[in-house]
């Protein structure tokens, strides 16, 4: 028997906001304090700033982009699973399949963020080595991943508290990073994926956005958090 799902129209992703806005949510993010992490989520967050430092960096950012992308990820492939697991069941199937593509549209817009710092580091004349660059970033993606598949199929609800932590500290890494270094305002955006990202009038606000971007996809993981969207899958 052959289960036929409409494909979901993809989420619009994170509003663009104009500068006023911008500042705004740059202020609210430095007036509202962390959120209480979990040890997984301090795991996580030590080895970065052992082998970045603790203040922020394009560097340091790029890091933090290209572990951003791996929960959702884990999401998208146990999403697969279950739509296969409940193709005879076409409701729970099709609710599952709009969150395969929630994830998937989290998922590029997290790589934009990744390709926008890969950028900067560039111009910028940044050197990176295979070590930290390559092999350090591949290492702790792996830890993170495996555990936040396991954590889904386990305990969804654990796997987006996880989620929220992480783009929670993303997000007042790249606030607090903007306002330690009041020249970026004076740094043009280049502009480079301004067709796919938008562009701002500098520096300052393009990570402005990036960090409001992390605060839409830890409330987005907050929400779900309350209603785990495969909760009746188990």
């Amino acid at each position: 028997m052959t289960i036929t799902i409409d494909r979901p129209e993809a989420p619009a992703g994170p509003p663009k906001l104009d500068r006023e806005a911008l500042l705004r949510a740059q202020r609210d993010t430095l007036a509202t304090p962390r959120m209480a992490y979990s040890l997984l989520a301090r795991m996580m967050f030590k080895p970065v700033d052992l082998l970045y430092g603790k203040q922020g960096s394009f560097t340091k950012f790029a890091m933090l982009e290209i572990i951003a992308r791996v929960p959702y990820q884990a999401w998208e492939r146990v999403g697969y699973w279950a739509v296969h697991r409940y193709a005879g069941r076409s409701a729970l199937a099709k609710r599952v399949f709009e969150r395969i593509v929630e994830a998937r549209s989290d998922q590029d817009n997290e790589q934009w963020h990744l390709l926008i710092m890969q950028d900067l580091i560039e111009r910028d004349g940044m050197r990176q080595n295979w070590l930290l660059h390559k092999v350090a970033p591949w290492f702790i993606s792996f830890f993170y991943y495996h555990v936040s598949w396991v954590l889904f199929l386990v305990r969804p609800e654990a796997s987006y508290r996880l989620n929220a932590e992480f783009e929670d500290h993303a997000e007042h890494e790249y606030m607090t990073f903007v306002a330690e270094n009041p020249e970026l305002e004076f740094m043009p955006d280049p502009g480079t994926y301004a067709a796919e990202y938008g562009r701002h009038r500098s520096v300052a606000d393009l990570l402005r956005q990036i960090g409001h971007d992390e605060r839409v996809h830890k409330l987005d993981s907050l929400e779900n958090l309350k209603s785990p969207r495969y909760s009746s899958a188990r």
